[in-house]
């Protein structure tokens, strides 16, 4: 750890990088599930302090719960939790971000470790899949996954023309559910012959009106060419839409994803015939 007198002496512009740093360091000790061991709450409270003096930080950014840490006597441990010094150095080290005039990208999200459940069986509804076509972005990617284990899809393939889903960034979005949700690299063609298959595309049947199968493959489509016509003929059980009313009318490929898990495992979760 940097001494505090050491921060305080180097020019602002390197101070608030390095600040953000230790900041974010300690910000993902705290997001894990591991004991905290070795960490100096006071250490934190200090750089926290250090960033929310600097005078480009964000004043909002800090919340009445941190002004009343910020405003303590060193050493006044009482009250301290986990999550309140997690907060505290999130909010701290966002304020110093919003000083650089930029928005925080991706990378710069510090998301809590999310494994799997050692000894614990993975529930999910046998033969629902996904086959995502093309998905380009691995932060879509990724959301993909996280959602598909969510509501317990049973596997996802992907085509050779999608974002990698052991991309650090497809990892980082589907929160550690690449690791345990099984999935394989296919091409349409090489999609089980017999399965149901339904494409989620606009120009289709609306969500609440669709006759969603008991097991089948749901194709989404790239973000920016949709479905390929490939993918809409192999199609056959039909073709869903999420209505919209606004002038866009279009979501993210994700956004989309989540809507129609949400109604299809709500169909098969009032059927007898596909228990979990």
């Amino acid at each position: 750890m940097i001494p505090l007198n050491k921060l305080e002496r180097i020019p602002p512009g390197q101070r608030r990088r390095k600040i953000a740093l230790l900041l974010a360091s300690m910000e993902r000790v705290l997001a894990g599930d591991s004991p905290v061991e070795g960490f100096a709450p006071e250490y934190l409270i200090a750089v926290a302090a250090l960033a929310a003096r600097d005078p480009k930080a964000e004043p909002a950014a800090f919340t009445a719960e941190d002004l009343d840490l910020l405003g303590r006597p060193a050493g006044d441990g009482r009250g301290l939790d986990r999550e309140g010094l997690r907060r505290l150095a999130n909010h701290a080290r966002h304020s110093l971000l919003s000083a650089t005039g930029l928005l925080p990208a991706e990378w710069d999200l510090i998301l809590p470790r999310a494994g799997a459940v050692v000894g614990v069986e993975r529930p999910f509804f046998p033969g629902v899949e996904v086959f995502a076509e093309d998905i380009r972005s691995p932060f879509n990617v990724g959301s993909i996954f996280r959602t598909a284990e969510a509501f317990g899809a049973e596997r996802v393939y992907v085509s050779p023309g999608c974002a990698p889903p052991d991309h650090p960034r497809s990892i980082r979005s589907a929160m550690g559910c690449v690791g345990f949700l099984p999935w394989e690299r296919r091409t349409l063609d090489d999609l089980p012959a017999d399965a149901e298959v339904f494409a989620l595309e606009t120009g289709g049947t609306p969500i609440d009106e669709f006759d969603f199968p008991e097991r089948g493959i749901v194709i989404l489509g790239s973000e920016e060419l949709g479905i390929s016509p490939e993918g809409l003929a192999r199609a056959t059980r039909g073709r869903v839409t999420v209505p919209m009313r606004g002038l866009k009318a279009s979501i993210n490929v994700g956004v989309a994803f989540g809507i129609l898990m949400h109604a299809w495992t709500s169909y098969l979760d009032c059927s007898d015939s596909n228990p979990r």
